[in-house]
């Protein structure tokens, strides 16, 4: 069995606008042929439709959003694993003076108590250890060919 992959938001906001970015992380992971099959945290689900709105979003972009959100395993905030990972993860960005939003806490806490590698296009996870969480950030300004 492969690795497991958590998909930030910005990483979906990618897929929807079909972009370079996103090409470039398909040909890397095969997102949506992978096996095991990628996680969100629903956290992100809500994200994504919320940027959509504010970013006025037409039918075909919503219809991509709501299709990535099916082809992946949404993981629910509910469970206890993810409880415990929230406070383990709020306590050490408050402890190293990196506090996070709320929403972003949720997504490490996700990465944090499922084990996944969170995929990424922004810098919010860089302080974590690998121990905490593993992060691998794709630069979202590098041409199509670029490696992360």
């Amino acid at each position: 069995m492969g690795t497991l992959y958590l998909l930030d938001t910005n990483i979906l906001v990618h897929f929807v606008r079909d972009s370079r970015v996103w090409r470039r992380i398909e040909g890397r992971y095969s997102i949506l042929l992978r096996d095991p099959t990628p996680i969100i945290s629903t956290i992100t689900i809500g994200e994504l439709v919320s940027f959509g709105r504010r970013n006025g979003w037409g039918p075909h972009r919503r219809a991509q959003a709501d299709y990535i959100c099916a082809h992946l395993r949404p993981v629910l905030v509910g469970d206890r694993p993810l409880y415990e990972a929230y406070a383990a993860i709020e306590a050490f960005t408050r402890g190293h003076g990196r506090p996070m939003g709320d929403n972003d806490i949720w997504i490490a806490a996700t990465a944090g108590a499922t084990g996944a590698t969170l995929l990424t296009t922004d810098h919010d996870f860089d302080h974590f250890s690998p121990a905490l969480i593993q992060v691998e950030w794709f630069d979202p300004t590098m041409p199509a060919g670029g490696t992360p």
